[in-house]
C-alpha cells in the first residue's frame, strides 16, 4: 500500500471522500485517521448475520493496548443529551480519563462498558485492583438491527479492543457503526485527521465519529445543500416523524500538550463540524463528544496509586497556551466534517430488521451535482 492510498481507499477497498475528488481544508495526517495520532489503536467487531443483527462494537485504545494506566488529559461536550456517554462525571470531576472508550448501540453500552472491565482485567490485572469507570458511548441503530436481541455480548466487546491496531482502518458499516444511518442515507465509523504545526513541532488531531444523525433535507457537503436534489428513495422518512433521529459520537485525540480544559475546548468544535455537513442537531439526537490528550505522557499520578499511598506528591505538566489553540480549534472542525463525509461515502445499501432497507449516499450523482456546482473539478 502506497503512502498516498489510505487517503483514498480503507483497508478493504471501499472509496474514501478524497477518492471522489471531494475537497477539504487542511493538511491530513499520512492515514487520515485518528490512528494518525501516536500510539492510538483502532478495532471493530462487525455483526452482519441472518436477517436482523446489523451492529457491532468499536475499540478505541488512546495510548495503545500497551498503556492503559497512564491518563490522559480529557474534557467532553453534550450538543445534546439524548444519548450515553458513561464515565463523564469522573472526567468533569478530574479533567482524566485512562483506559479504552468503546462505542456500540444504545441497548448494549452497559455491555461494552463490562467488555472493557473484562479486557482490563485480562491484560493488565493490577489496573482492575482499585476502580475503573470506563467511557462507553451509543447510537441507535435499531431501524436495521434487532437491537433488543442482546446480540452484542461482552465476549464481541472483548474482540473489538483485542483487535485494534494502529495504521489504516476501516470505514462504513463496520464496528459499532454497523447498523447506523446518517443524513437519512447509510452512515456508520468514519475518521479524518489533521496536521498541526506549533513551536517548531508537527502535531497531529485526529477525529473519529459513529454517524447516526440528521435529516435528508439537511445535507451539505463541500458547501452544496444536496438535500432537494437527493430527495428521493428515503425508507426513514416514512419511518422517522420528524426525520434526523438518531444520534453522533465523536472522539477527539492529539498528542499535543493540552489541560483538561483546553480538551472540552476542542469537543466544543466537533459541533461546527458537524454544521458543515448540513445538521441543525435533532432533539431524538444524542450529540457527546471527548477530546482527550495523550500529550504530557506519565504527568498525571493514577488514582489507584495515591489511594495505596505510592503516589508522588506532585505532577507537572505542561500545556499549548490558550492563545495559541486556533489552529486545534480548525483542525478538529476539519477532520469532524470529513470523518462525516467519509462515513457516508465509505458505504453501500443495507437491508436489516424487519426488512428495513437504507440506501447509501449515490456516489456518481454526488460528483455530478458537485461538478454541476463547481464544487469540484
Amino acid at each position: 500500500m502506497t503512502a498516498e492510498t489510505p487517503t483514498l481507499e480503507t483497508p478493504t477497498g471501499k472509496p474514501r471522500a478524497r477518492a471522489l475528488g471531494i475537497p477539504f481544508a487542511g493538511i491530513a495526517g499520512l492515514n487520515n485517521a485518528i490512528t494518525d495520532v501516536p500510539g492510538v489503536e483502532v478495532g471493530y467487531a462487525t455483526l452482519i448475520e441472518g436477517d436482523n443483527v446489523r451492529t457491532g462494537v468499536t475499540g478505541i485504545h488512546p495510548r495503545g493496548r500497551a498503556n492503559p494506566g497512564d491518563p490522559c488529559a480529557a474534557g467532553t461536550h453534550s450538543q445534546n443529551g439524548n444519548g450515553e456517554m458513561t464515565g463523564l462525571s469522573w472526567i468533569e470531576e478530574s479533567g482524566t480519563m485512562a483506559g479504552p472508550i468503546a462505542i456500540t448501540n444504545t441497548h448494549a453500552v452497559g455491555i461494552a462498558h463490562a467488555s472493557i472491565i473484562r479486557w482490563t482485567v485480562k491484560h493488565h490485572p493490577h489496573l482492575a485492583e482499585a476502580w475503573l469507570l470506563p467511557v462507553a458511548a451509543e447510537t441507535w441503530d435499531g431501524y436495521l438491527n434487532d437491537i433488543n436481541g442482546g446480540h452484542v455480548t461482552v465476549d464481541i466487546g472483548l474482540a473489538a479492543l483485542e483487535s485494534a491496531g494502529s495504521g489504516p482502518i476501516d470505514e462504513g458499516s463496520v464496528g459499532g457503526g454497523t447498523g447506523m444511518n446518517c443524513y437519512e442515507f447509510k452512515g456508520g465509523s468514519g475518521t479524518s485527521s489533521r496536521l498541526v504545526e506549533h513551536d517548531g513541532t508537527s502535531y497531529t488531531v485526529g477525529v473519529f465519529v459513529q454517524t447516526n444523525f440528521g435529516a435528508r433535507h439537511e445535507l451539505v457537503i463541500a458547501g452544496v445543500r444536496l438535500g432537494a436534489e437527493l430527495a428521493d428513495d428515503n425508507p426513514l422518512e416514512e419511518y422517522f416523524s420528524p426525520a434526523g433521529a438518531g444520534s453522533c459520537i465523536a472522539v477527539v485525540a492529539t498528542d499535543a500538550p493540552l489541560l483538561p480544559g483546553q480538551c472540552e475546548a476542542l469537543a466544543r468544535r466537533v459541533t461546527l463540524g458537524l454544521a458543515r455537513t448540513g445538521t441543525t442537531g435533532s432533539h431524538f439526537s444524542g450529540d457527546i463528544f471527548i477530546a482527550l490528550s495523550t500529550g504530557n505522557a506519565g504527568s498525571f499520578t493514577p488514582g489507584s496509586e495515591t489511594l495505596y499511598g505510592r503516589g508522588r506528591p506532585y505532577d507537572e505538566i505542561r500545556s499549548v497556551p490558550w492563545g495559541y489553540l486556533d489552529p486545534f480549534y480548525e483542525a478538529v472542525v476539519q477532520a469532524t466534517e470529513e470523518a462525516v463525509v467519509d462515513s457516508l461515502v465509505a458505504n453501500s445499501e443495507m437491508i436489516g430488521f424487519r426488512g428495513h432497507r437504507t440506501p447509501a449516499l449515490p456516489r456518481d450523482r454526488l460528483v455530478k451535482i458537485l461538478k454541476a456546482r463547481g464544487a469540484i473539478a
